[in-house]
């Protein structure tokens, strides 16, 4: 017997196909974070594209590190829509003082598959620099994670 069945947007297979997805990357996330050493790019970009290249809505995370790039930790700071997720420098700051942190690495997907930068972007990045240079804070990089690849905003700013 043939089957017609279809995972739709609203499915309940749909939703448990994402709960598994979700319980994949949260029990190889520590076994992940175990072995990346984050003085290695190629490191940090495969966990960020496995952790966010897929993710329906925009989402910013923020790895914040000590002064010998360990990870102190990992954390979600904004969620969006389909086409755009806030990007506060403040808040970022904020957070990375009370952890302590004396550097950071800012990523975020674009659901689109197209990991090439907007001029929002750009903007944002550019005002974390700023800000995060008159407190003592190295911004690493800005990294845009999507289907189709990713893109180091690196590239694209001056991060001097």
């Amino acid at each position: 017997m043939h089957s017609n069945f279809r995972a739709t947007d609203n499915s309940p297979a749909r939703a448990i196909l994402s709960l598994v997805r979700e319980a994949i990357i949260v029990s190889s996330k520590d076994e992940m974070m175990d072995r990346i050493s984050l003085s290695k790019a190629a490191d940090v970009i495969e966990y960020l594209v496995v952790a966010m290249a897929r993710l329906p809505v925009e989402e910013v995370r923020v790895l914040f590190l000590d002064s010998r790039n360990r990870l102190i930790s990992d954390e979600v700071v904004s969620r969006g829509t389909i086409s755009e997720a806030p990007i506060y420098p403040r808040e970022i700051l904020k957070r990375a003082l009370a952890l302590d942190a004396t550097a950071l690495i800012l990523a975020h997907n674009h659901p689109s598959g197209d990991p090439s930068p907007s001029e929002g972007d750009i903007e944002a990045t550019n005002k974390l620099l700023k800000a995060g240079k008159e407190i003592g804070l190295t911004v690493h990089d800005h990294i845009i994670v999507g289907r189709e690849g990713w893109i180091s905003l690196r590239d694209w700013v001056n991060f001097s």
